[in-house]
């Protein structure tokens, strides 16, 4: 039985996927995009790029997409399906200033946006529909027929 001296090196295990969320984490605050700094050292008001969050949920029957669209009017948004992608874009527009009012902070983001998502082997694109309540766009996306699974039944002689 050998002792370790303090100076001898430690063996500790590798874990790549803490170093994976680790760099997450470092591109995550480079392009969040923090608020500008001016000279004074208060906030300039900036109007950052934005891209709708998005939940996709399955069942035996459907893929659902739900994406967060608030402020968004109905037909300011598009939804698109060709070769196997299904893409969401829009715009959701900058208030207009208005005169006598002041703005001490603006940390909404507008402008167009865009998200693509490829859709799965077992999706019949063909078939899409989407509903749009409450700043929430809902897209459904069934599963083709021949995806559904089959009981067959089997005699015993």
């Amino acid at each position: 039985m050998t002792n370790l001296t303090r100076w001898e090196p430690m063996m500790t295990r590798w874990n790549p996927f803490k170093e994976l969320e680790e760099m997450e984490k470092r591109l995550s605050t480079y392009l969040s995009r923090p608020a500008l700094r001016t000279e004074a050292g208060k906030e300039a008001m900036t109007v950052a790029e934005w891209s709708p969050l998005v939940d996709i949920t399955e069942d035996e029957k459907e893929y659902l997409i739900k994406a967060d669209l608030p402020d968004v009017k109905k037909e300011d948004v598009k939804l698109t399906v060709q070769d196997d992608v299904m893409s969401i874009s829009g715009e959701r527009k900058y208030e207009k200033e208005e005169k006598g009012k002041k703005y001490h902070r603006v940390e909404r983001a507008y402008g167009s946006f865009m998200r693509s998502f490829t859709l799965p082997e077992d999706a019949d694109g063909s078939k899409v529909s989407a509903e749009y309540k409450d700043g929430v766009l809902k897209v459904h996306l069934p599963k083709s027929e021949k995806a559904k699974p089959k009981s067959i039944e089997v005699k015993v002689s």
